[in-house]
């Protein structure tokens, strides 16, 4: 199972000053060093974090896979399709959201994502599909063409039970076989850590884990290489 980490709130740290450091080329570079197997970043459309010369440099910086998080918005897709990443995830966004709060609805917005897909892909930007692990969102993506789903795993990180917990992991669990069986490959992430990564590392069919802000967080306490490695160990 593959890693990407998500570097966003290294430039939340820079843009508090609205300074050059932490450099987030640098940051990924590190991140790379611990056999992190992707960088994601979210260009949001408030710029809060990753501004659009971040995606520049990282482009030209990096041989390896560069995900976008990005929202449906025209300027972001235009931005997305100059830029090229390797991989594109569309994400739902609220200005006033701390962060994502759950899955797009791709059967309430089907012919916009139709759409947004088409151009992307035009433009030989793999996509992926955030959503929350639901059949008929599942199935709405499938007729996207996109060709990744990424399941959104928050519900099963913020479970106060260990009954929720089980309900939420097998949500997902199920979601994986049912995306799976339609054609559709299968990423998840959103909330987890090192307390809750294990059991959704052990889920067959998942291709890659993208997770940020608990490794940004470790990384305070013992450096962002060694914050990479333990959550590598973690999921292999």
């Amino acid at each position: 199972m593959n890693l990407g980490v998500n570097i966003d709130h290294i430039a939340t740290i820079r843009e508090l000053r609205k300074g050059k450091t932490p450099d987030l080329v640098q940051a990924a570079k590190i991140v790379l060093s611990a056999r992190a197997n992707s960088i994601v970043v979210h260009l949001r459309e408030d710029r809060r974090h990753i501004q659009e010369s971040d995606l520049i440099n990282l482009r030209k910086a990096l041989k390896c896979k560069l995900n976008l998080e990005m929202s449906l918005n025209k300027d972001i897709v235009d931005i997305a399709c100059k830029i090229k990443p390797d991989q594109a995830t569309l994400v739902p966004e609220k200005r006033k959201e701390l962060t994502t709060e759950g899955g797009l609805n791709v059967v309430g917005e089907l012919s916009r994502i139709k759409k947004t897909v088409r151009i992307l892909e035009s433009k030989g930007i793999q996509t992926s599909l955030f959503v929350d692990p639901n059949f008929k969102q599942i199935k709405a993506a499938k007729e996207t063409k996109a060709e990744f789903v990424e399941l959104h795993t928050g519900e099963y990180a913020n479970s106060k039970t260990k009954s929720e917990l089980r309900k939420h992991l097998n949500e997902i669990k199920d979601a994986v076989f049912f995306a799976r069986n339609l054609g559709l490959k299968v990423n998840a992430g959103h909330g987890l850590d090192y307390s809750n990564v294990l059991p959704v590392a052990r889920i067959n069919g998942i291709e890659e884990l993208n997770i940020g802000y608990s490794i940004i967080c470790m990384s305070i306490m013992v450096g962002l290489k060694n914050a990479v490695k333990d959550m590598l160990k973690l999921i292999n």
